[in-house]
């Protein structure tokens, strides 16, 4: 956790994610991604210069076609380990758009939901930031979407002010390898929650990623290259910033495998 700790402090850094009094709130659905954003976060607020506070929100989206849905409380014993507050949300997320709308593609609709959700109960709460677990490997990822489904360089940015909400997301984890973030959460044995989604393993992104992983292999170091352009092109909010640091050092490959 030593070397994801350090990453997220120079994220944090290089995009000025975190203002002196911020209270941070980590959207944790139960994947590794977001736990290991907590972890991280809850261990930066204990020395970071800049005095911050975390709290984790889950979104429970509900069983699909009468399930049993997702078991959150291994979730919230290790927020209670951390000294974190934990909120979660029911919600009936997953029936309308499985059991009722029974949409054939529901990733799009699913996020428009949860955002709306979350954000609501961060309004409630008087929250004004919140941490999102995508990492290096997502931004890649959705460079290529962009270009393939959409046609547009694009990309979402490390920092995002939603003007609309008064609500700023962050990206701390950005500048860790998906393998990187499975390891931490191994050997530290995070509550890694089961996701019962049944579009699960079936998406665009799934079959994206596919494709990344096989040109990675092909053409070592296409990932740190792509990432590295959208920093310098620069993408909206992803330009260059003094002293930036390359995303994640060499060692990558040992923590993947």
């Amino acid at each position: 956790m030593e070397k994801i700790l350090s990453l997220v402090r120079r994220c944090v850094e290089d995009y000025d994610m975190i203002q002196p009094g911020d209270r941070v709130a980590v959207g944790v659905s139960g994947g590794k991604d977001s736990l290991v954003t907590l972890a991280a976060l809850a261990k930066l607020s204990q020395f970071y210069p800049k005095p911050f506070t975390v709290e984790a929100i889950t979104l429970d989206l509900g069983p699909v076609d009468g399930g049993e849905g997702m078991d959150f409380a291994p979730v919230a014993a290790y927020c209670e380990e951390l000294g974190v507050p934990f909120t979660l949300l029911p919600s009936e997320i997953s029936h309308i758009i499985f059991d009722i709308r029974k949409e054939k593609n529901p990733c799009s609709m699913c996020a428009k939901m949860r955002r709306g959700a979350l954000h609501n109960a961060l309004q409630e709460k008087g929250i004004r930031k919140i941490a999102l677990g995508h990492h290096f490997d997502d931004a890649i990822e959705t460079f290529f979407l962009s270009l393939f489904y959409e046609g547009r360089i694009s990309c979402f940015q490390p920092v995002t002010e939603l003007t609309r909400t008064g609500i700023t997301q962050i990206r701390p984890l950005l500048y860790c390898g998906e393998g990187m973030v499975r390891g931490a959460a191994q050997r530290n044995h995070l509550p890694v929650v089961h996701n019962p989604c049944p579009a699960d393993g079936y998406t665009k992104r799934e079959e994206v990623k596919t494709l990344i992983a096989d040109l990675e292999h092909r053409y070592p170091g296409l990932k740190e290259r792509v990432f590295g352009s959208m920093q310098r092109l620069p993408l909206p909010e992803w330009g260059p910033i003094e002293h930036r640091r390359r995303p994640y050092a060499e060692e990558k490959e040992k923590d993947i495998l």
